[in-house]
């Protein structure tokens, strides 16, 4: 009897081979498409969460603009019977009465805002991106304190015809006002900068608090914000209607004035950049903030975020 064994050819080894190849590119192929997806698909949530993050943000913020508690109308000088001294740095917008606390002299300002020209800005920023917006907000928080107050912070003790502006006294009584309440007192500034992180550079949404310890002082409030921009909804002939929407650089100061019932509404653009760049994507968008075109030409993605906002304290004259 005759044993013996047989093997592949050499031709069915190639076709073997061939199929093989095939196979193993189309498995790469479902990789590397699933990978990509996958990166897109964090990116995309990336840049959704962080910008609606910072819609919320800033509007929480404006919605509350110029609220004073239970003081009628636009927060004076002549209405306060203490303010206190800042002991730290301050930013001051422009106008002849746009500090922290208001002054005996024009209009107090609790909205203001500027498109930055240079990296220093209100003697408080110098570090700005240029080119983006800076917002400057002032008010009270909506609930009152009851018991003790942060000795960090700032507050107003208010009824309806006067109040005091305290720094806070823990559990000791707050300076007497005649059935007044006590709210916590806020300032708040929105600026861009371009921060290094490693060999990356990434534009980073800063947020200025003013506080007794520290004065102005700002920190990261969410990195991968790139851009953002105001336009300001200006009644001009005062009949309650939003006549224009304007940006910061084209606002008269007669707008920011007459105790902010000129601006009835803000529109918020905000452009989210991802972080890292992908060198597989070419983005050659112009993405359009208000009256701003944004153009770029780089490897970064971007989604840009808008809201439009009612200022419903500016044309308030009692609160309820």
């Amino acid at each position: 009897m005759n044993n013996y064994q047989k093997g592949f050819t050499l031709l069915e080894l190639f076709i073997s081979l061939a199929v093989g190849l095939v196979l193993f590119a189309g498995v790469l192929s479902i990789f590397v498409g699933l990978k990509t997806t996958s990166s897109e698909t964090s990116s995309a949530g990336t840049l959704q969460e962080n910008g609606r993050f910072v819609l919320s943000v800033l509007t929480d913020d404006l919605l509350r603009e110029g609220f004073w508690g239970d003081m009628p109308s636009q927060l004076t000088a002549n209405s306060l019977s203490a303010i206190p001294v800042i002991a730290g740095p301050d930013c001051v917008g422009q106008g002849i009465n746009n500090a922290s606390f208001p002054q005996a002299v024009g209009y107090f300002r609790s909205i203001w805002g500027m498109t930055a020209a240079n990296t220093n800005a209100m003697g408080c920023i110098a570090d700005a991106s240029v080119g983006s917006d800076i917002l400057q907000l002032k008010r009270v928080l909506s609930i009152p304190i009851v018991g003790a107050t942060d000795v960090t912070q700032y507050f107003l003790n208010t009824n309806t015809t006067t109040g005091t502006l305290f720094s806070g006294v823990g559990a000791a009584a707050p300076p007497f006002v005649s059935n007044g309440r006590v709210w916590e007192y806020q300032h708040h500034v929105y600026y861009i900068r371009n921060e290094a992180q490693g060999a990356a550079t990434v534009p980073v949404l800063m947020q200025g608090v003013l506080s007794v310890n520290n004065g102005m002082s700002f920190s990261p409030l969410v990195d991968g914000i790139e851009v953002i921009r105001f336009m300001y909804g200006v009644d001009a002939d005062d009949d309650g209607d939003v006549d224009a929407f304007i940006s910061a650089n084209n606002m008269t100061q007669a707008f920011w004035n007459k105790n902010n019932s000129n601006i009835l509404a803000v529109k918020i653009y905000v452009l989210a950049r991802d972080i890292l760049p992908d060198n597989n994507y070419t983005n050659t968008n112009t993405y359009q903030l208000g009256d701003l075109p944004v153009v770029v030409n780089d490897n970064y993605r971007r989604l840009l975020f808008t809201t439009t906002v009612t200022l419903y304290n500016a044309r308030v004259d009692t609160w309820p």
